[in-house]
C-alpha cells in the first residue's frame, strides 16, 4: 500500500508545519519540513531527525477537571491531535482509524496506550460536548478543551498551525487545523514519529505494536 517513511532532516520549527484543515485546501506556502532524498514509499510513519518536545499544556478533560498534559501521560506511549467536533471528514476519520487499530491490540496493550484529542473550537467543544463525541470513537480516549490561545500555543510546540474558528456562509462553524497525529515514546516522552491524514487503520495496527515500546516503525 502507499505507506511511506520521510526522515526529517532536523527538527521541525514550531511555526513551520503549516497544514490544511478539515474540509479546506493549503493556507500556505511554507514548507512541512526539509527532508532527506532517502524516501521508502511503503511507510506511513514520518520519522523525525529531531524530535518534538510534548506540549506543555494544562487544560481541562470530558470530565471538567483540570488535566496537565505531560504528567498525566509521562512515560506512556501517547497520540496527539488536534482537531474539533464538528470536523465534517478528517477528524472523525482519523479517531475511528486509531480507534479500529487499538482494538486489535491485546488489552493490556490497550490500557497502555493514550490517545489524546485537543480540541481545536473550545468555545463549542465543551467537555460534555467533547465526551459525547469520544464515546462514539473509543470512551477511553482522553479528550481536552480549554483556552483556544493557550491550545494554538501549544499545538504550534509541535509544529501544527490552527487559525480561529469561522463560520461559514451557512453559519457552521470551521476551524482550520493541521491534520497530524504526532506519536510519544514512552521511554523519553519525546515526538519521534508524525502521521499524515492519509494514515490509514491498518497503517496504526502495523505501527502501534513498536510506538508501545518506544521503537520507531
Amino acid at each position: 500500500m502507499r505507506k511511506k517513511t520521510l526522515l526529517a532532516a532536523a527538527l521541525l520549527a514550531a511555526s513551520a508545519l503549516t497544514l490544511t484543515a478539515c474540509g479546506g485546501s493549503a493556507e500556505s506556502d511554507k514548507p512541512v519540513a526539509s527532508v532527506s532524498s532517502d524516501v521508502a514509499t511503503e511507510k506511513a510513519a514520518t520519522v523525525l531527525d529531531q524530535p518534538f518536545k510534548k506540549p506543555d499544556l494544562v487544560l481541562t478533560d470530558t470530565q471538567g477537571e483540570k488535566f496537565d498534559l505531560r504528567e498525566r501521560t509521562a512515560g506512556k506511549p501517547t497520540l496527539i491531535y488536534f482537531g474539533y467536533t464538528n470536523c465534517p471528514d478528517v477528524c472523525p476519520l482519523t479517531m475511528s482509524n486509531i480507534a479500529i487499530a487499538k482494538k486489535a491490540l491485546p488489552k493490556a496493550d490497550q490500557e497502555k496506550l493514550q490517545v489524546v484529542f485537543v480540541s481545536t473550537d473550545p468555545e463549542h467543544d465543551t467537555p460534555e460536548v467533547l465526551g459525547s463525541w469520544l464515546k462514539g470513537q473509543d470512551p477511553d480516549f482522553i479528550g481536552l478543551t480549554g483556552d483556544f490561545a493557550t491550545i494554538q500555543g501549544g499545538a504550534r510546540t509541535i509544529g501544527i498551525s490552527i487559525d480561529e474558528p469561522t463560520k461559514d456562509k451557512n453559519g457552521k462553524r470551521v476551524s482550520m487545523h493541521g491534520k497530524q497525529v504526532i506519536a510519544f515514546s514512552p521511554k523519553d516522552d519525546a515526538g519521534y514519529v508524525m502521521y499524515g491524514d492519509d494514515a490509514t487503520a491498518d497503517d496504526y495496527q502495523k505501527d502501534l505494536p513498536k510506538l508501545l515500546t518506544g521503537a520507531k516503525p
